[in-house]
C-alpha cells in the first residue's frame, strides 16, 4: 500500500533525476543507449511480426479463392444433406455474405498410362461466378460437365485443354467389390468420362491437388445423392469477423437441432499445420528478436545503479525527511519504468509509420518478383501484436529496475553516517 500510494511523488523525482546534471556523464550514455536500445528493439518486432502477418493474411486470401472462412460440414460420413430453409437462415445472419453448398472429396483421375488421387470440388453456379471474378478470367473455367485442373497438376499428369479424362471415387472400387456378391450394384459401376474445359494458377496447394467441376458432375463422381453435400461454404462480408461469424452459425445449429448432425469447421483448422507452422514462425521470432530489447534493458540496470550512487546525498536527504524504504524503491522503479514507457512508444510509432509507408507504396521490395505474385513486402498490423510487444517491453524495464531500486535503498539507509560526518 505504501508503493502505491508513493507513485506519484516518485515519478516526479525520477523526473527530476534523469533530467538533472549528473557528476558521470557516462550515465546519460548509457540511458541513452538504453533508451534508443528499447526503441530499435520495439520497432523492428513489431515490423518483422506485421511482415509475417502481412504473408499469413496473404496465404487466407488466397486460401479463400476456393475454400471458405467457415465451413458447415458433417460430424460422420462424407455427406450431409442441406435443406434449403437452413440456407436461408444462414444467409440472413448479420455479416454473412454468401452460403453455398459444395461437392468435396478424393479422386482418381485417369489419362492414358497414368493416373494419380486428387481433390475433386464441385461449385455452384455462385461460387462458380465468383472464382471467375477473383481470378479475372475470361471464360467460365468449367461447364456442368468438364472441368478444370491446375497447372501444377496438368503440368505433372500431361494434361491440357479439350483432352478427355476419366474420374472416379474411391468409394467406387468398393463398390465393384460389392458388386461380386451382389450383381444388381454393376450399373452404378460406369466411369464418368470428361474433358478438360481450362487450366487455373490460384494457389500451389489448389494448383498441385484440386480439380474443380460443377456441383453436379462432383455429386456424380462422388456417388452423392442429388440432394446430398460434403458442407456448405459460408462467406463473410468486408468488416466483420470470421471467428464472430462461426459463433453465430453454431448457434444456428442448436437452435435448428442439426448441432449432433454438422458442426462449423474454421479455414485455420482445416489447414491447420500450415497455420500453425506460421504461427510457430511468428512467435518464435517474437522470442528472438525480444533479446535485443531485453539487452537494451538490462543495460538499463547499470545506468540506474550509477544514478543511484551519484544522487546518494539527495536519497539521505530524502530518507531523513521520512521517506521509507519502499517508496526510495519506487523512485528507481518508476524511473525505470518510465524509459520502458518512453521507448516503447517511441517504437511503437516508428514501427507503425514504417509499416504504414510499406502498406501505401511498397517501397522495400522482395528479392525476385518473378518468383512471387505480388512485388513486395505484405504487412499486416494487429492490434494485439503492438500491445503484447509494447507490455513485455515495459514488464522487462520494471523488472530490472528493482536491483538498482533495492541497492539505492541501502544506499540511502547504510551511509547515512558517512554523509552526516561530510
Amino acid at each position: 500500500m505504501v508503493f502505491l500510494t508513493s507513485i506519484k511523488p516518485a515519478l516526479w523525482i525520477a523526473q527530476r533525476f534523469s533530467f538533472a546534471r549528473k557528476r558521470f556523464r557516462i550515465i546519460n550514455v548509457i540511458s541513452a543507449i538504453s533508451l534508443t536500445g528499447i526503441i530499435v528493439g520495439v520497432c523492428t518486432l513489431l515490423v518483422v511480426m506485421s511482415v509475417l502477418n502481412g504473408f499469413q493474411k496473404l496465404a487466407r486470401d488466397l486460401f479463400v479463392t476456393i475454400d471458405s472462412p467457415a465451413q458447415i460440414i458433417p460430424f460422420d460420413g462424407r455427406s450431409i444433406t442441406v435443406p434449403a430453409t437452413l440456407l436461408r437462415a444462414i444467409r440472413a445472419i448479420e455479416g454473412v455474405s454468401s452460403a453455398e453448398p459444395y461437392a468435396e472429396g478424393e479422386a482418381i483421375i485417369v489419362t492414358g498410362d497414368k493416373s494419380e488421387l486428387v481433390v475433386l470440388k464441385g461449385l455452384g453456379d455462385t461460387a462458380h461466378q465468383r472464382l471467375i471474378f477473383q481470378s479475372r478470367a475470361k471464360h467460365p473455367l468449367f461447364t456442368r460437365e468438364s472441368i478444370a485442373v491446375g497447372e501444377i497438376l496438368a503440368y505433372r499428369t500431361n494434361l491440357y485443354r479439350y483432352r478427355q479424362v476419366k474420374l472416379f471415387s474411391p468409394e467406387l472400387i468398393s463398390l465393384g467389390l460389392e458388386s461380386l456378391s451382389q450383381p444388381y450394384l454393376m450399373p452404378a459401376l460406369g466411369i464418368p468420362q470428361t474433358t478438360v474445359s481450362s487450366l487455373f494458377s490460384l494457389q500451389k496447394l489448389f494448383d498441385d491437388h484440386y480439380i474443380l467441376t460443377s456441383d453436379h458432375f462432383a455429386q456424380k463422381v462422388l456417388l452423392l445423392g442429388t440432394d446430398e453435400y460434403s458442407g456448405i461454404d459460408i462467406r463473410v462480408k468486408e468488416g466483420y469477423s470470421s471467428v464472430w461469424i462461426s459463433s453465430q452459425v453454431q448457434n444456428l445449429l442448436l437452435e435448428s437441432r442439426l448441432n449432433k448432425k454438422c458442426r462449423v469447421r474454421s479455414l485455420e483448422e482445416k489447414y491447420s499445420t500450415i497455420f500453425a507452422v506460421m504461427q510457430l514462425e511468428k512467435w518464435a521470432s517474437f522470442s528472438i528478436l525480444m533479446l535485443i530489447v531485453l539487452v537494451a534493458v538490462l543495460s538499463l540496470t547499470g545506468a540506474l545503479a550509477m544514478t543511484a550512487i551519484d544522487k546518494q546525498r539527495e536519497l539521505f536527504y530524502l530518507r531523513c525527511l521520512g521517506m521509507e524504504r519502499l517508496q526510495c524503491m519506487a523512485i528507481f522503479i518508476a524511473q525505470g519504468g518510465a524509459t520502458g514507457v518512453v521507448g516503447a512508444f517511441a517504437g511503437t510509432i516508428l514501427a507503425w509509420s514504417i509499416c504504414r509507408l510499406q502498406e501505401l507504396y511498397g517501397f522495400v521490395n522482395l528479392p525476385s518478383k518473378s518468383a512471387f505474385i505480388i512485388d513486395a513486402y505484405p504487412v499486416d498490423m494487429q492490434t494485439g501484436d503492438y500491445f503484447a510487444v509494447c507490455i513485455t517491453a515495459i514488464l522487462l524495464s520494471l523488472i530490472v529496475s528493482l536491483y538498482p531500486a533495492r541497492k539505492a535503498a541501502l544506499i540511502a539507509s547504510h551511509r547515512s553516517s558517512d554523509l552526516k560526518t561530510n
